[in-house]
């Protein structure tokens, strides 16, 4: 058994030792009423009432004698519930420090590493993959104790009754067999790991495809996809019933084959019991202790399997528990308050993965300068203003606000000089009033209502069933486009940061929300350093400067006069977008 693979994760075991510590002495006890108990109630119980010669024992002796079995199969059930009771109350509790682990590494991954994987397969992993594993650890916990100590218990007995008897040493011999158990333990294991790899990969692929249905639910219906979606499902779900039904296979195959070995073992100690003229009395207790000593590896053999199942589980949650945190705070931060905002780039370049994405970007905005960012799709704009908040890490070249590297200071500090007003706003499935609060933490209800007013979005959610104690939906769905940015821009007002980012801020709005949202970002930018990542003209032409951008480098900046009359990508995008209007 590959127990070596799980030692990192005995860590979990010592937050509930209390409850491990019980779940072992109850194992121990239950071991001993087992592997001893039981086999010395067959050699000194029955031959009491059944084999008897001369005068038969009184009833007092007889009751006596017979209460041993209840008081066995007692200790045997007690101690069992009381193992089994500890070791589910330890396993929740691992469980669920280990979702709170691996949820915990993904809020600090980088975005480049959560965006370029399913978020349904990330799902699965933190799901299904954290309950295989605690099925796993305390499967190892339960059985891992009592069923060696039953053997071992059970093989003490088998000593004792060598000791008693010499012939029945002989009888041992055939415990030679033993080993051959191990065979079909190795072979299924290996087949299991194998195939438990691939179902764990099949859930995340089916749990990806569920949760993109659904965040694509509108459009599976605008499109009359519902069948094609139905069909992508189905093949998905019989694929996972296809490797479930081999694991099962597998699984179910190994107790017969572990069980037909050891009635060899039994037969051929059947044999010399007879050649031998061993009593009826020490044969039927030292054929319960062999069996007692095959029942253990049985189920340490079903223990490798889960194992095996846990390690398939353990290969897909460390892909995330060990990516490097290449995004974190410095061993000795620089102590900043509120910046100014005064933001260099030099010769700063970055790629997402083999996609180069900025080259040698080098630009100066001065603090308070409303800076708009134009180019193609695709030519840096986005990156380039997700590099102030450290979104992602420049691979070479500087970027510093007030004359300190971003690198340099705490994420923090640095991200709370910054307020963020994106295309699509993401509101959590709470009140709208804990959505804006989220803009500053500790905000009292008069400051968020102000906040709210200044983004024009106090009189929509005063005409809310609850006015600012709604719950507005996952992803604030029962509210339209516009009342979400709105909601948006509040936060950033509550905010109060020195530097702000509008990334395509009313692209998706109609006219008469864009009106709205437009009159609210222009109070908002006051005395701020902002960047407006925009396709709509409209939006970036009174900016004090603009930065034009075309397959990762700045080819131009200065503003849209200067622009326009020298610098033809810049004319030809403008005139593109007045010509469609």
């Amino acid at each position: 058994m590959s127990l070596r693979r799980f030692r990192p994760y005995f860590r979990y075991l010592r937050t509930v030792r209390g409850a491990i510590i019980s779940a072992i002495v109850a194992g121990l006890l239950y071991s001993a009423a087992t592997g001893a108990g039981l086999p010395a109630m067959i050699n000194y119980v029955f031959p009491v009432i059944f084999d008897t010669e001369g005068a038969r024992p009184s009833f007092d002796v007889v009751l006596l004698v017979a209460a041993y079995i209840p008081l066995i199969f007692l200790l045997r059930g007690v101690f069992g519930y009381l193992n089994g009771y500890y070791v589910q109350l330890a396993g929740t509790k691992i469980l669920e420090r280990l979702r709170v682990d691996y949820f915990q590494q993904l809020q600090l991954l980088p975005l480049s590493f959560v965006q370029g994987r399913q978020a349904g397969d990330l799902l699965s992993r933190g799901i299904a993959d954290t309950a295989q594993l605690q099925t796993t650890l305390t499967s190892l916990a339960n059985d891992g104790i009592k069923q060696p100590g039953t053997l071992l218990f059970a093989l003490g007995y088998l000593a004792f009754k060598i000791s008693e008897t010499q012939n029945i040493g002989m009888m041992l011999v055939y415990l030679g067999i033993v080993p051959l158990t191990v065979l079909p333990i190795r072979y299924v294991g290996k087949k299991l790991l194998k195939r438990a790899e691939q179902l764990q990969h099949q859930l995340g692929a089916i749990t990806g495809h569920f949760a993109e249905n659904l965040s694509a639910a509108r459009e599976v219906r605008a499109f009359s996809l519902e069948q094609r979606e139905t069909r992508r499902f189905e093949t998905h779900s019989q694929k996972l019933l296809g490797l479930q039904l081999k694991i099962a296979k597998y699984a179910q195959a190994l107790s017969p084959a572990i069980e037909v070995v050891a009635s060899l073992g039994i037969a051929g100690t059947l044999l010399y019991a007879f050649k031998a003229g061993i009593s009826k009395d020490d044969f039927l207790a030292v054929i319960t202790a062999l069996y007692l000593c095959y029942e253990p590896i049985k189920k340490l053999g079903a223990l490798n399997n889960e194992l095996k199942r846990g390690e398939a589980s353990l290969d897909r949650l460390e892909v995330v528990l060990h990516e490097p945190i290449t995004i974190a705070d410095p061993a000795a931060p620089v102590a900043i308050g509120r910046l100014r905002g005064e933001l260099a780039f030099e010769d700063v370049s970055f790629a997402y993965g083999d996609n180069s994405a900025l080259t040698q970007v080098t630009a100066r905005i001065p603090a308070g300068t409303v800076c708009a960012l134009v180019g193609p799709s695709g030519a840096g704009k986005t990156t380039f203003a997700n590099l102030v908040p450290r979104f992602y890490e420049v691979a070479s070249g500087s970027v510093t606000i007030d004359g300190t590297d971003v690198r340099a200071m705490r994420l923090a500090d640095l991200r709370r000089n910054i307020a963020l007003v994106s295309q699509e706003p993401v509101l959590f499935n709470d009140t709208i009033f804990n959505n804006l609060l989220l803009g500053r933490e500790g905000a009292t209800r008069e400051e968020v209502i102000a906040a709210a007013q200044a983004a024009h979005a106090h009189d929509f959610i005063a005409q809310q069933p609850h006015g600012y104690d709604t719950v507005v939906g996952e992803r604030g769905a029962l509210l339209s486009g516009g009342q979400k940015q709105r909601l948006a821009i509040a936060r950033a007002f509550l905010r109060n940061a020195p530097i702000l980012i509008l990334d395509e801020a009313t692209s998706a709005l109609d006219s008469d929300s864009e009106a709205a949202v437009q009159d609210a970002l222009r109070h908002l930018v006051v005395g701020k350093t902002v960047f407006i990542i925009a396709h709509r003209f409209s939006t970036i032409r009174d900016a004090s400067m603009i930065l034009v951008f075309d397959r990762g480098r700045v080819v131009a900046q200065g503003d849209h006069a200067s622009l326009y009359a020298g610098n033809a990508l810049y004319k030809s995008l403008y005139d593109r977008q007045q010509g469609g209007n």
